[in-house]
């Protein structure tokens, strides 16, 4: 069991349940309960099925151990099968079917993070367990009164029956009497302890605590809350009566009352508390397997009585380290911060050492911060030992992933004490640089960090004093340091220190996580300021960074080394040259082409680098790089990005068929061109009035761009708008615009370019106003369209911006809604 996964352990027990689920309803005995039996058992599947779904909640030690007891409860219930005994064959279902239904409620109480839905599903299949019970007879059992007594009769049946039982007839049946026969004697029992009838001497001489105790693991529900209350009658005020409750069996059995009933968990941990103030209870306790978990489970429940008798007594067992450290592992945090806080030495270091390896979730992590783990932990590492410095920065790195902890940090003013340590050059300190270097990037994240200016400087100095792993962590660091929106004094602070310089010799290194770091700062400095890689990144680097995207299996890698080439100034003519003579071009279609197996190309950071490169390559004050371009595939591609799912990838693919489109009217080939020899009509385009082809003339129509650029202005991506308007502009100058207008017009684009006018951004609405001043120069148009687009020019007229006016002045005109020299504008 050890070797195995929690996977594996998982699929072990389906199919453990199958088996037997099969084996009970293959029974040849008393098949009628086997039957009820095998139905109980496999709801058990689609329980386990989902933890399988929810793997990673199997780390978690409580839910771990859970269902390794379950697994034990399988194995006992196939061994009844395969040998039942005929004489007490129902009491062994029942008490297979109580052990199932024991450790499932394990499972639930140790399952605080899954959802409402699977708990839900457990509780239910928990409640069935409970209260299965299972007779060979389908006729009610003769110990059972009718259902027709009414409540009183009972009542008054019960009272006389209580009443004719002797003292030792009490004592006989409590030990020996069935369900009813036992129920009556622990009534009688109340009556006698609780009305002063006899003296502990007797409960003492007749051995009541040891019988009841004995009782109590093998009795109904309502038995065993009767038998839990009078044992905590009895605990009340003397001691040696609650020595005699001591024993682990008791214990044992009262922990299972935990995770039953309201009632019974309530009473059941109310007791537990009487025990604990017995030093031997106090130890046994907190060994009892799940005990811990099941108390944090109604610490944490709505039953405010069992909370806060849960709490006292797990505030109790605190006193024991181990116990703290159970608690946490179960997701109570607060006995291990006290530790933290007053512990001695080695229990703080004990604690920090157990923080530093949890598996904790988000949640975890932030009930440590709000109970204030993160100041004792830092005061650790400025004023512990080696030891102490040690565990207490693993502790805050498992902690620190979390923003709100990252925020406490900066507070507890740790930044200054990280950066000392870094620089330090004592061996015995070298261990605790890793550690500390992890935070410090997790710090680096935060905008608080850009109060100290000097910082980035800092940990750039130590760039090349540092092992791999730190310097992995401070370049991280430094590019998160660099991204904030605010950054900027820092990032050109950088970069007059020779920040890009230093990082050159990174893109040689052959540690890919140190590489894609250094390229990734890189990259972010190189954003606002493109003319620094024009001065410091010369051919040799440009290839050695298309060499990075030719052969990096990365694909954030690669697009961060396009991204960096993207970001040389398109007016670096030289830089354009060493590409086309490295096959940049080539490179990054033949990428995007190969990425791109369904009609969408691939989305996310490397389209979106693509179709920034590729501006760069479709410059339209260069027809011979367009033409080159064009030959390398690259129309289609650009087509295909416009249905990217990333809004910046559509923008810029839109840009650079914009910049295309722009030489198309003077490349095209006039109707009676000799060049053609044999005129193809579906060469011929409508809008262009000539011979038009995708990879000579750059044709938007013949490319098929414009009904994806419609769908765009007809989708949320509000952002693409005008670099899609843009493109549609070029469809409608002065020599062709009357056929680029029917071309939209026909491909429903009114509707499209109407709605940009409502909730577009104002050079996006300067360019749709434009367009539609065209569109309406045509009557049949505005005929057809100007009613709808009236409604939302008069609405923009009133509230849009005021530079509009005078064009939505000539739109309204063309409608004749208002006169071309009205005042109102």
């Amino acid at each position: 069991m050890i070797n195995r996964s929690s996977d594996e352990l998982l699929s072990d027990l389906i199919e453990s349940t199958r088996e037997v689920t099969s084996l009970a309803q293959s029974s040849k005995i008393e098949t009628e309960m086997f039957n009820e039996f095998s139905l109980l058992v496999e709801n058990f599947v689609p329980i386990f099925n989902d933890l399988r779904e929810n793997i990673k909640f199997m780390h978690h030690p409580p839910i771990q151990k859970a269902v390794e007891s379950l697994e034990k409860d399988f194995r006992r219930a196939k061994a009844m099968i395969v040998n039942p005994s005929s004489r007490t064959l129902v009491k062994q279902i029942e008490d297979t079917v109580q052990d199932l239904g024991r450790s499932l409620g394990l499972v639930l109480f140790a399952s605080l993070e899954l959802s409402a839905e699977f708990k839900d599903k457990v509780g239910v299949l928990y409640k069935d367990l409970m209260n299965a019970r299972f007779d060979r007879s389908s006729a009610p059992s003769p110990s059972y009164h009718s259902e027709f007594l009414s409540e009183i009769e009972v009542e008054d049946e019960i009272e006389r029956e209580i009443i004719t039982l002797s003292d030792d007839d009490v004592v006989l049946q409590v030990r020996h009497g069935n369900d009813e026969e036992l129920y009556l004697a622990l009534l009688a029992l109340k009556e006698l302890t609780e009305g002063k009838k006899v003296e502990n001497d007797w409960i003492v001489n007749e051995g009541v605590i040891p019988i009841l105790s004995s009782r109590l693991s093998s009795s109904k529900p309502e038995n065993r809350l009767i038998i839990i209350r009078l044992l905590r009658s009895l605990a009340l005020d003397n001691s040696e009566n609650k020595k005699k409750m001591a024993e682990v069996g008791i214990l044992t059995t009262l922990v299972k009352s935990l995770i039953r009933d309201e009632e019974e968990s309530r009473e059941a941990v109310g007791l537990l508390l009487d025990l604990s103030e017995l030093p031997a209870v106090h130890r046994r306790i907190g060994r009892i397997q799940g005990c811990i978990v099941m108390l944090v489970a109604l610490l944490n429940g709505d039953d405010s009585v069992a909370s806060r008798n849960a709490g006292k007594l797990l505030n109790s067992l605190s006193s024991n380290t181990q116990n703290a450290l159970h608690m946490a592992e179960a997701g109570y945090f607060m006995p291990l911060v006290q530790y933290l806080k007053e512990g001695s030495d080695m229990s703080k270091i004990l604690m920090a050492t157990a923080l530093s390896r949890m598996e904790l979730t988000d949640q975890s992590r932030a009930s440590l911060g709000k109970d204030g783990a993160i100041e004792p932990l830092v005061r650790m590492f400025n004023t512990g030992k080696l030891e102490a410095k040690l565990s207490a920065l693993n502790a805050l790195q498992n902690l620190s992933s979390l923003a709100e902890n990252v925020q406490r940090l900066i507070s507890s003013g740790i930044l200054a004490s990280i950066l000392q340590l870094l620089f330090s050059v004592t061996s015995v300190l070298m261990t605790l640089r890793e550690p500390a270097s992890a935070i410090l990037t997790r710090i680096a994240e935060s905008e608080s960090i850009l109060i100290n200016q000097d910082v980035a400087q800092q940990m750039f100095s130590l760039l090349n004093l540092s092992s791999p792993v730190i310097q992995s962590h401070l370049l991280q660091a430094l590019n998160s340091i660099a991204s904030h929106a605010n950054a900027s004094k820092v990032r050109r602070k950088m970069k007059e220190n020779g920040a890009m310089q230093l990082l050159l010799p990174f893109l040689m290194e052959t540690n890919i996580k140190i590489r894609s770091n250094a390229l990734n700062l890189l990259y972010t400095l190189s954003k606002d300021s493109p003319k620094d890689l024009t001065e410091h990144l010369g051919e040799t680097h440009i290839n050695i960074i298309i060499d990075i995207i030719q052969s990096s299996a990365s694909e954030s890698e690669k697009a961060t080394a396009v991204g960096i080439l993207g970001n040389f100034p398109i007016s670096d003519k030289k830089a354009t040259e060493i590409l086309k003579r490295a096959n940049f071009l080539s490179l990054i279609v033949s990428i995007l082409t190969s990425s791109s197996s369904t009609s969408k190309p691939k989305t996310g950071l490397l389209a979106e680098s693509i179709a920034g490169v590729l501006i760069r390559f479709t410059n339209p004050l260069d027809k011979k790089l367009q033409l080159y371009s064009a030959e390398q595939g690259v129309i289609p591609l650009l087509v295909k990005l416009l249905s990217s799912e990333s809004p910046v990838a559509k923008c810029r693919a839109a840009t650079s068929l914009a910049q295309l489109s722009q030489n198309s009217l003077n490349l095209r080939k006039a109707r009676t061109s000799r060049w053609l020899c044999v005129p193809s009509t579906e060469a011929f385009c409508d809008v262009h009035d000539g011979y038009c082809f995708v990879k000579s003339t750059f044709c938007l129509v013949k490319a098929g761009a414009i009904p994806p650029m419609i769908q765009i202005l007809e989708g949320k991506d509000r952002e693409v708008d005008e670099a899609v308007l843009s493109a549609l502009t070029t469809l409608l100058l002065d020599e062709i615009w009357e056929s680029g207008c029917n071309f939209i017009v026909k491909l429903s684009g009114v509707q499209a370019i109407v709605k940009v006018l409502e909730s577009g951004n104002l050079k996006a609405q300067e360019k749709a106003l434009w367009i539609l001043e065209r569109i309406f120069r045509i009557e049949e148009h505005r005929v057809k369209y100007g009613e709808s687009a009236q409604v939302v020019l008069i609405d923009l007229a009133q509230h849009g911006d005021s530079t509009l006016k005078p064009t939505i002045a000539k739109l309204l005109a063309q409608l004749e809604l208002l006169q071309f020299q009205s005042s109102y504008f």
